[in-house]
């Protein structure tokens, strides 16, 4: 990533890779999704205000992540992102979540923690489970090769096909997994239903939707998020798929730059 740093946080089971780039007070963290890393955020971040603070980095058991141990659940998840803004000593950010990240997203404001002032959830996972056990397993196959995760970036990933050096990202990234958090998602996670604890969220919430997205589509988030998270309001961004980072990273990074500017300031 262009002008970001690479820092060590202490996580339980040992060092977390986090990527930096200081700024402005509130922070960005961004959380990317299952199958994702922090290279997925990556043509948003360059895209974005160049003043802004932002965190980067891949969930344990993924990437620069996947030496460290399990669980790999949602709730540990949610964990590690309060662990690295306590040592990172951010005292104001907004939670960028996408597709899974989004769900750990929403567990952590859940939680109301001291200097999260929003959520920015791309394309997220719902609350309330969308999909059924049945679905859940036959979608824990998706990454077990190249030739799978090819397969699910061109049925279902995406709306376009990626340029060559991102589609080799995403395959790449896909598969570079610890195979118990590859699998937490699936049959774990994704049907947790945490619509209890979403409803205690009291920040902003601004949802970005894609248009032709296969995973969590646009009238699947009505339905199952808008009216779990009090105050939620959702965009649709046109002409994408699941994988908008990737597909619309302009205007994606447009609408983050207006949610964080539009935040009430910092109470002192």
């Amino acid at each position: 990533m262009n002008q970001m740093d690479m820092r060590q946080v202490n996580v339980p089971g040992g060092p977390l890779p986090v990527w930096v780039r200081d700024g402005e007070p509130t922070a960005l963290v961004f959380l990317h999704y299952w199958g994702g890393s922090h290279r997925t955020f990556a043509p948003v971040i360059d895209r974005l205000d160049a003043g802004r603070t932002v965190v980067s980095y891949d969930h344990r058991g993924w990437g620069a992540a996947r030496g460290l141990p399990g669980p790999y659940g949602i709730g540990r998840l949610a964990d590690d992102v309060l662990d690295v803004v306590r040592e990172l000593g951010l005292g104001r950010y907004v939670l960028v979540g996408h597709s899974m990240g989004g769900k750990v997203a929403q567990l952590v404001a859940s939680r109301r923690p001291d200097g999260l002032a929003g959520l920015v959830l791309v394309a997220p996972a719902p609350p309330r489970p969308a999909v059924d056990a049945q679905a859940a397993d036959a979608l824990s196959h998706a990454y077990d090769s190249r030739a799978t995760v090819g397969d699910a970036l061109q049925h279902v990933l995406t709306h376009r096909p990626l340029p060559a050096d991102l589609r080799e990202q995403v395959l790449a990234d896909s598969l570079a997994a610890d195979d118990d958090a590859r699998l937490a998602w699936p049959l774990h996670g994704i049907t947790e239903d945490i619509a209890a604890a979403a409803a205690a969220i009291d920040v902003p919430v601004h949802i970005l939707a894609g248009e032709h997205d296969r995973v969590d589509p646009p009238a699947s988030l009505e339905a199952d998020l808008l009216p779990v998270v009090p105050g939620a309001r959702m965009t649709v961004i046109e002409g994408t798929g699941h994988l908008s980072p990737l597909e619309a990273p302009a205007r994606l990074a447009t609408e983050i730059d207006r949610f964080a500017a539009a935040l009430a300031p910092a109470r002192t």
